[in-house]
C-alpha cells in the first residue's frame, strides 16, 4: 500500500496521506513518497494546484514514534539527521513549489502534522479538526518549520502559548487567529477545498509562483536556515533526560515527569 496516494483531476493534484490505521503518522517512507510525488507534480504541466489531506479520521498524528529513531554513530537518537532526511524535504518542497498548495485538515494535525498543515498556502480545516504542536510533551522544540511559520502567523505571545503549553487549537480558533484560511463543516470540507482548488487551477499560475517566491524572499530568517537551526536544537534536546522521559511517558500513556535535565 502506498504511503501517499496521488490523484490528478481537472488540473488539481490530490495527495492523500494513506496510513489511516496509524492516523497518518509520518514515517521515513512517507517522507520519501511525498518528496517523489512533489517532484512528479512539478514536472507535470497539467498540474496547476496541489491539495494535501489525510485518509480516515486524522490529517497527520505527527511522527510515528513506534518506528523508533535513527541512530548516531555513538548510538544516541539522531533527531537532526531524521529531521534533515525525512521532514525538511517535504516542508521546503511545499513552500518552494511554484504552485498553490492547499492543506485540507480533515482531522487532528499533531506535531509534524501541524507543521505540515501550516506549510500550505491555504489551510482549510474541518470544524472538528485541531492543531497541536505536541513537541513540548516530549521535551522538544517544534521543528519542520513550526518555529518559522507560527510567530509570523499569530505573534509571539500566542506562539508561546501554542508551543510552550502544547494546547490544542480548534479549527475555529485557528481561523480567528489567522493560522487557518477557513474552518468549514466536516461534511463540506472536500467540496469547499475542491472549489478553492478549481479557482486557483484556473488562475495565472506564473503570478502565483512569483507571489510565493517574493513572500519567501521577504522572510527573515529564511526557511532553510531556520529548519537547520530547528534540527540542531532538537538534536541537543535528544540528549537530555527530559526527552527520554517524554518518550517513555508517550509509550506508557502517562503524564511525563520532567526535571529539567
Amino acid at each position: 500500500m502506498s504511503e501517499i496516494t496521488v490523484e490528478v483531476r481537472d488540473g488539481v493534484c490530490w495527495l492523500r496521506l494513506n496510513r489511516p490505521e496509524r492516523r497518518n503518522a509520518w514515517s521515513a517512507a512517507c517522507g520519501s513518497a511525498m518528496t517523489e510525488a512533489l517532484l512528479r507534480v512539478q514536472a507535470d504541466p497539467g498540474v496547476r494546484c496541489v491539495v494535501i489531506t489525510g485518509e480516515g479520521e486524522a490529517f497527520c498524528a505527527g511522527v510515528d514514534l513506534r518506528d523508533g529513531f535513527d541512530r548516531t554513530p555513538a548510538g544516541g537518537p539522531d533527531l537532526h539527521g531524521m529531521h534533515r532526511r525525512h521532514f525538511v524535504p517535504t516542508i521546503l518542497g511545499l513552500r518552494t513549489l511554484p504552485l498553490p498548495v492547499i492543506t485540507a485538515v480533515n482531522g487532528p494535525a499533531v506535531g509534524f502534522g501541524a507543521s505540515l498543515a501550516m506549510a500550505g498556502d491555504f489551510l482549510v480545516m474541518a470544524e472538528s479538526a485541531y492543531l497541536r504542536l505536541a513537541f513540548i510533551s516530549l521535551g522538544l522544540n517544534p521543528d519542520s518549520g513550526g518555529t518559522h511559520m507560527l510567530p509570523g502567523l499569530v505573534g509571539r505571545q500566542r506562539a508561546n502559548e501554542i508551543a510552550m503549553l502544547g494546547e490544542s487549537i480548534s479549527a475555529g480558533k485557528a481561523a480567528d487567529w489567522g493560522i487557518a484560511y477557513r474552518a468549514v463543516p466536516d461534511s463540506e470540507l472536500e467540496a469547499e477545498v475542491g472549489e478553492l482548488a478549481a479557482r486557483l487551477a484556473a488562475g495565472p499560475s506564473r503570478a502565483y509562483a512569483a507571489i510565493k517566491r517574493a513572500f519567501n524572499a521577504g522572510e527573515r530568517p529564511g526557511l532553510a536556515e531556520q529548519l537547520e537551526l530547528e534540527g540542531e536544537l532538537v538534536q541537543s534536546l535528544a540528549e537530555t533526560k527530559d526527552f527520554a522521559e517524554g518518550v517513555a511517558a508517550f509509550r506508557e500513556r502517562r503524564p511525563a515527569r520532567f526535571d529539567g535535565h
